[in-house]
């Protein structure tokens, strides 16, 4: 079996700010890390002494003036967040979650066709008969995605495809696309689980539980993480909100264990470092393997998985159970879809139709592992 994972940043469509022929890095910076501040802002119970910090996120997504900027909107379904005087500066007048309905929206524009269509060759050449994809736009699309781009570019459509909607209001989910032979046998959602801080999960750590042809019992735990926000100095609540979310992944890992599961991956984007002190709680759990420190595992040019490959940069995951990683033969990161810009120090290959920025698959590169005797 091979058992892979990516984050495929949006199958069709992607928020603007991520358009390279749209916004150059800066204001792609400035965009992604406001939205992701101001969000976590609004989400609180209270505003109070965050006034001035929301309004200048607000301003930065050109939302201070009027509901809708250049790459951002305010959606308002009940309540006001701010009031706008014709002269005078605008004001925040909710004092918290509880006085306004509402949220902050990326716009979306779509994905570049060849970009698509490299998303497509990735899991075309990987061939994993059970696939976790990070950031699925909704199960509706990646099932089209499965039963027509993977056949055009030679591959075979996944018999099984689901996307559990999480908590993210972009839309980004985690699912699994499984192939024949297997058999997806239960899920489990857990976008409800609470602490004393509040709902946990970001988008979801969901349960898919599958059978292999050969009568085994597998668990995955699909998960993205909430994500740094682009300056982890300026969003210490992000790290706090990676911490709980690593704890509580480790208490569902323990639980399975007690159930009597043997073999469990946890796979996704963690959007931390293995030398985290966020994801220490999960990657310190006894027993609970990288599937990357296997001996036959291939890294391909670097040891990170995101943008430019640095170490720093190894945020993806595949984490293996004691009866997992026994039956572990080897694995890899695929980074063919992934743009290396004008590198010319030990780039990686690239497929022949990734010419441009545009065109990349993803910023993240493919995590597969490959076991057997399931």
């Amino acid at each position: 079996m091979r058992l892979a994972s990516f984050n495929v940043e949006n199958l069709f469509a992607r928020p603007k700010a991520m358009d390279a022929e749209v916004a150059d890095a800066e204001t792609r910076r400035t965009v992604l890390a406001a939205h992701a501040r101001v969000s976590t802002l609004l989400a609180q119970t209270s505003y109070a002494g965050e006034e001035q910090e929301i309004l200048d996120n607000l301003e930065k997504l050109g939302l201070l003036k009027s509901d809708e900027g250049a790459y951002a909107r305010l959606r308002k379904m009940r309540g006001a967040l701010l009031k706008r005087p014709r002269s005078g500066p605008v004001q925040l007048v909710a004092e918290g979650r509880n006085d306004w309905v509402g949220f902050v929206e990326l716009k979306t524009t779509a994905v570049d066709e060849v970009a698509t269509e490299n998303t497509a060759r990735v899991f075309a050449e990987l061939r994993a008969e059970v696939a976790v994809v990070v950031e699925a736009d909704d199960r509706p699309g990646l099932h089209l995605f499965s039963q027509t781009l993977l056949p055009e570019v030679g591959a075979e459509a996944y018999e099984q495809v689901m996307v559990v909607e999480g908590n993210d209001a972009r839309g980004i989910d985690v699912g699994v696309m499984v192939g024949d032979g297997y058999r997806l046998a239960q899920m489990r959602t857990h976008i409800f689980d609470r602490d004393e801080e509040g709902v946990i999960f970001s988008r979801d750590c969901c349960e898919y539980h599958l059978e292999t042809p050969g009568g085994t019992s597998v668990v995955v735990l699909a998960n993205h993480f909430k994500s740094k926000g682009y300056s982890e100095k300026n969003d210490p609540q992000g790290a706090k909100r990676r911490t709980r979310q690593a704890t509580r992944v480790a208490e569902i890992y323990r639980g399975l264990l007690e159930e009597g599961v043997e073999h469990i991956c946890i796979a996704g984007d963690l959007n931390d470092s293995p030398s985290s002190e966020s994801l220490e709680p999960l990657l310190s759990v006894d027993g609970l393997l990288d599937a990357s420190a296997h001996e036959h595992w291939d890294w391909n040019h670097r040891r990170g998985t995101y943008g430019s490959g640095n170490e720093d940069d190894k945020i993806d995951y595949l984490l293996l159970s004691p009866a997992l990683r026994a039956k572990q033969t080897g694995g890899g990161v695929f980074r063919k879809g992934v743009w290396h810009g004008p590198r010319t120090k030990d780039p990686w290959d690239l497929f022949p139709t990734l010419t441009a920025e545009q065109h990349a698959a993803s910023d993240h590169a493919c995590l597969y592992a490959d076991f057997t005797d399931l």
